[in-house]
């Protein structure tokens, strides 16, 4: 039988996963990048999810993006938008900060 290395549960039993999403703060906010162009940057996703939730926000917004150095960087101005589908993807609301 498989058991998790923190809590020591079996894998179907283990809620480490859950809690670790709970205790996570996700910040986003938007910065002016050259020749004014508008990012959102999104910091404090969990590394094993990053790409996949960089990529699910790029569909949902429409727009382009990459992943560096643990942040996932928009291109435009999205910051209600990626609070919403971050709240549909199970992240808690009190723990996304957005900054204006």
């Amino acid at each position: 039988m498989e058991r998790c290395e923190i809590c020591g549960l079996p894998i179907a039993l283990c809620t480490c996963k859950t809690r670790e999403l709970e205790l996570q703060v996700i910040k986003i906010r938007v910065e002016k990048r050259k020749w004014g162009k508008d990012v959102t940057i999104i910091e404090g996703v969990p590394d094993d999810d990053i790409y996949d939730i960089a990529k699910y926000l790029k569909s949902k917004c429409a727009c382009g993006g990459t992943v560096k150095e643990n942040m996932i960087i928009l291109q435009g101005r999205h910051t209600r938008r990626v609070r919403e589908l971050l709240e549909k993807r199970g992240f808690p609301s009190e723990r996304i900060e957005v900054e204006e």
